[in-house]
């Protein structure tokens, strides 16, 4: 064991010698295991000699019912003279009451800073999403920039509330509320994960609470923005002016990327990192495997949808539906492209928007709530009604081809309704893929 305490046997057998540094310099070497040289004037003072060859100097006494070793220094780092110095002084607090194995325990924990808390909080959560782990990272290394090294216990309640107002002026009061969220979740973490030997934690409550009995949080309305039905028209030609009007083949890709998000309601990341084995021509189905509740998700593909995933499977380039210019191969939230967009269209969104708006769609289309629920994949667990409905893709792929119907026609691209998709046929013209 690293930490130096050790909880251990009196029936090994004893080498009673006064400690010199003659004795100890004399001392075999044991071919095996570890020996044990104990001090014949002070009581608990000794030392062990490993098969390595390591001398150390320890203490021996019975702590809380137990008795328990404490390493106190190597020999050569400590004199004898040091070490039984040391060695009386520990003992006598022994004697005391004390528990210096506790107290050293309570040292150590006392000492965790933000930094190493998070360096633990990531491990034990490694089913975190990347994107939440890189929000995480952001917060740890701009908002609490100057907090890292401090030790968890140092941060106060005033101190929590300070920050918290002074990020709501520099940075914006959503950016503040979102590190606090973050800096709760993580002492919280800290709270259930570091205790002493007695299961007392670092400290009595969590210091963000402060925000919540204060009243503090800023006040931050959920975004409910939308494309309505006269915003559509302009903003589905400005996405098609990306694919016509651009020779860059990376303009068609995120048009094509755009109007994916509007016609599934998928998020963004979801849509980004859409593979090509991601989608199925014969079944004419798209599959999230990881979404952001963990359960995959099958869509259906509208008419629009399968002619665009054909189009783009002829022209790929690679693993990616959505290929981009980065690192990671899929395409990033392509801002200078929305940006172009919003030009042209007078439109302003953001891709979150379009998920809202497939929702909103959907429900002025009068698609049932369980079918909109499924569709948006969102958890019915605790609604005991939809355990009893089987949503097949089949049941699915007429609600998505009448959204898909729905913006093509106010969009002007479409000036009558096409009959839903039935099931696939298997004469199907679009590219076979094996999964």
């Amino acid at each position: 064991m690293n930490s130096g305490v050790y909880i251990v046997s009196t029936l090994k057998a004893n080498q009673w010698v006064k400690l010199t540094k003659t004795v100890i310099d004399n001392a075999p070497i044991p071919a095996r295991g570890q020996t044990f040289l104990r001090d014949a004037e002070i009581k608990g003072f000794g030392m062990r000699i490993t098969a390595q060859g390591a001398r150390a100097f320890i203490i021996e006494k019975r702590i809380a019912g137990q008795v328990r070793r404490v390493t106190l220094g190597r020999y050569g780092e400590l004199t004898v003279q040091q070490a039984r110095l040391q060695a009386q002084k520990l003992l006598g607090q022994i004697a005391m009451g004390h528990n210096p194995i506790a107290e050293k325990h309570r040292a150590r924990l006392e000492a965790i800073t933000l930094q190493e808390a998070f360096q633990d909080f990531v491990r034990a959560r490694s089913s975190l999403k990347d994107k939440t782990l890189y929000d995480y990272r952001r917060y740890l290394e701009t908002a609490f920039t100057d907090w890292q090294r401090r030790p968890l216990i140092a941060i106060t309640k005033d101190q929590v509330a300070a920050l918290h107002q002074q990020l709501g002026t520099t940075r914006g009061e959503y950016y503040a509320n979102g590190a606090m969220r973050f800096l709760r979740s993580l002492l919280n973490f800290a709270l259930a994960q570091y205790e002493d030997s007695t299961g007392r934690g670092l400290f009595s409550e969590n210091p963000v609470l402060r925000l919540t009995r204060a009243r503090s949080w800023f006040r931050s309305e959920r975004r409910r923005t939308v494309l309505t039905a006269r915003d559509l028209g302009p903003w589905v030609r400005a996405v098609s002016g990306l694919r016509s009007d651009n020779p860059d083949p990376f303009a068609e890709t995120v048009g094509d990327y755009l109007m994916l998000l509007l016609l599934t309601g998928l998020r963004r990341q979801e849509g980004a990192q859409l593979l090509w084995t991601d989608i199925d021509f014969h079944q004419r189905t798209l599959t999230i495997h990881d979404p952001k509740n963990r359960e995959p998700h099958t869509l259906p593909l509208s008419d629009y949808l399968e002619d665009l995933f054909a189009r783009r499977y002829q022209q790929r380039r690679s693993a990616y539906v959505f290929d981009g210019t980065g690192k990671k191969g899929y395409l990033i939230e392509p801002k200078r492209w929305i940006a172009r967009v919003e030009t042209a269209s007078g439109v302003t969104f953001t891709l979150h928007d379009l998920r809202r708006t497939f929702a909103t769609i959907a429900e002025g289309l009068e698609i049932p709530p369980y079918t909109l629920k499924r569709l948006l994949n969102h958890k019915m667990r605790q609604d005991v009604t939809a355990g009893y409905i089987v949503s097949d893709m089949e049941r699915l792929r007429g609600p998505m081809q009448k959204i898909t119907d729905y913006v093509l026609k106010v969009a002007g691209v479409r000036a009558t309704p096409v009959i839903p998709l039935g099931p696939p046929s298997p004469d199907t013209h679009t590219p076979a893929l094996s999964r």
